[in-house]
Parts: structure tokens; sequence; C-alpha cells
């Protein structure tokens, strides 16, 4: 019966390589003997190694996807380091050491071809359309695939040669002598940058880098409900990397500009209703224009005091992902009128005389108004 090599790595059957890459060095830095001595963890990581000679095989996983075990049929070793071809002890240096392979300790050449970078841009949008939601049409400097060569780099047919100064290996070594004996370091090679490979006859457009600078129009749909600092990800709208590599993604930050009326604050407007004297003491009705649903009637019940707010449910703003609202609420300011003209004072007296039981008084911080300004003072100063 074949065996299952995906299990043996802890791998979907359709991991990329990277996946089985970084699955196996995690076994190996678990099993090797150096770190593991007992006899089942050397046993698990013979078997892990077979399995990741296999799987990093093209032909030897094509096999095992279609059945077969390709280490039943003679076509490897079955030890885990011989096989032709496998780099499973370059990859337990790797995962010991930061990367290193058998080949004199050099590190593998990086390649002309890299993923390019993700980039940023910011936009302003107003309350209203963080809202509703817009598509919003901008501008984008970024490095783009040259059209010329196509990402290769290079001119025509030519083709890159493997860079003579560090024979391809994309760094070079040196020895210094010091007190503790010779001393080995590597750097980047500065011929290739690396990439272990040079281009003799490099493109005349993008002079051999891949990619050239553009600026273009994109279409960024922004969904409803974003709020100031929040960024909506553009897959593979960013730069393109070097040597034509796959493209970055392009965040949009949003900037969410200030409103004349309500301030946000998370999925709740806020806004203050400036209320006659008269009109809190009998009750009255007021018209909010509203930010989705346009103009909403509020009641302000009779009696109404200072500082008290009236709530208008699911009139906020959209809560992202979800099919629901935030709430308006409206901050009630009642106006005490200050110039009064003769008339209007008589009345006030009349009206006073009517309410003889009522007297100013002076209430303690201790009164039934603890959650006013007092409380909060108390509190302050409390968590000293």
């Amino acid at each position: 019966m074949a065996r299952d090599y995906y299990a043996l790595l802890g791998v979907a059957r359709g991991a990329t390589d990277q996946e089985i890459k970084r699955a196996y060095r995690k076994l190996a830095r678990e099993l090797h003997p150096d770190v593991n001595p007992e006899p089942e963890a050397q046993e698990k990581f013979r078997e892990v190694s077979t399995a990741y000679e296999v799987l990093s095989d093209a032909e030897k996983r094509r096999i095992v996807d279609l059945g077969g075990d390709p280490m039943e049929s003679g076509g490897g070793m079955g030890g885990g380091f011989s096989g032709a071809g496998f780099g499973g002890l370059g990859d337990v240096f790797e995962a010991f050491f930061g990367g290193m392979n058998t080949a004199g300790g050099a590190r593998k050449p990086r390649g002309r071809v890299q993923p390019g970078a993700d980039s940023l841009l910011r936009t302003r949008l107003s309350l209203q359309e963080c809202a509703v939601g817009v598509t919003k049409h901008l501008t984008v400097d970024t490095a783009i695939l040259c059209d010329l060569c196509q990402g290769s780099g290079t001119n025509g047919n030519s083709k890159p040669v493997r860079c003579e100064t560090c024979g391809g290996a994309g760094e070079v070594q040196t020895v210094q002598r010091s007190f503790l004996g010779q001393v080995m370091t590597s750097r980047p090679c500065p011929t290739c940058r690396g990439a272990g490979e040079t281009i003799p006859d490099p493109c005349r457009k993008c002079g051999g880098d891949g990619r050239v600078r553009s600026r273009r129009e994109i279409a960024a749909p922004i969904p409803a409900g974003v709020a100031n600092g929040m960024r909506v990800r553009l897959a593979a709208q960013g730069e393109v990397g070097p040597g034509g590599g796959p493209a970055g993604d392009l965040y949009v930050e949003i900037v969410e500009q200030p409103h004349d009326t309500f301030v946000r604050d998370g999925d709740d407007l806020h806004c203050t209703i400036r209320v006659p004297m008269v009109d809190a003491a009998l009750g009255t009705t007021v018209v909010v224009d509203t930010i989705l649903d346009g103009p909403v009637e509020l009641t302000i019940p009779a009696g109404t005091q200072p500082g008290e707010a009236s709530v208008l449910r699911g009139h906020g703003m959209p809560k992202l992902r979800a099919n629901s609202r935030g709430d308006l609420i409206a901050h009630l300011d009642i106006v005490v009128p200050t110039k009064l003209d003769a008339k209007q004072t008589d009345l006030l007296r009349k009206y006073k005389g009517l309410r003889a039981n009522e007297h100013t008084e002076v209430l303690s911080a201790q009164s039934e108004h603890n959650s006013g300004l007092f409380a909060r003072l108390r509190a302050s100063f409390s968590g000293r």
C-alpha cells in the first residue's frame, strides 16, 4: 500500500511547494537526531525526510497523486538525503542555520524574479460617501510590467548568463584573520546583486529590470460603512516585482472628512439640537436631515431637561459586513432667552406666580445628580 507522504508532513494534497517546505523545516527542527536522540524521533525524521524528497520532486509527486509510491519502484534511495536532485540535507541546514546549503556554506541565489512591494494610497471621503459606499477613480504611480521584454529584462532573444564574479552563487565570500583565527564572511555579489546571473544585453526600455514606472488610473470600490484610518485592499494592484515578478497589493487608506452637522462615533452619529425653553416644556417635533434616510421627524417630549438625548434607532452609519446600522443620537440643548421685552417679562412673572411652590435650591454632590459633573470629577480623582 502506497504511503501517504502528505500526511507524514501534515499538509493537504493541494499544498504549494512553499507550504511543503515550511512543514518539513518545522518537523526537521523537532526531530533531527542532534535535537531529539530518541529512536522513535530518528525513525520519524527519516520518514518525513523521505516524504519531503518525494513531494519536492515534481515527477515523484505526480506518481503519488496518481496513487503510486515512487520509493517502492526503485526510483529513490529512501534514505531522505541521497536521491538525485534532492535538497533535503540543504533544507536541514537551512532549518538550523538560516538558509545555509551544503555548497561551502553559501546561500542559494535569490534569483532575478522577486515579488513586488505593496503600495499605499490615501483618499479623502465625505461622511456621505463613507455611508453609501463609492467607487473612487484614483491615479497611482507604480512599477508595471515592461511591455517590450515582458519582464525578462533581456533584449530580443538574448538570455541571462551565470554571473562570473560569484559563479552563480549570488554572494561572495571573504576570509579575514583575527585573534580567534580565520573568519569567513559572505555578502551579496556586487555584480549580480544576489541574483546569481547577469544580463549582458539588457532590454532597451527597462534596462534589464523587467519593469517600468507608469502612471495609471484605477477604480477603487469603497464599501459602505468604512471609517477614518481603514484600508481597502486591492489585490495585485501594487508594484510589479523585479524581473517581472508578481505585483504586490495596493492599499487605499480612508481619510474621513468632518461633517458640518454630525460627529461620528463608531457606527453611531451624534448631533446637537437647540430647543427653545418653551418647546422643551410643552414638547415639540423637529425634522432631522439624516445621512441616508433624508428628513426624519424626531419627537421631543414635554418636560425635556437640558443635557438629555433622543435616539433615532437604525439611522446611523452602516456596519461593515453586517446588515444593520448604528443609531443617530440627538443631544438636546435647551435655550433660555437672554433678552425679554416688557410683555414677555410680565408673562413669565405671572407664570412664576402660578408655580409659587418651586424654589431655587443648592444641592450637594451626594444628591440625585450623582451621575453629573461632580460624580465625574470625583471618579477622576479617586484613581490617585
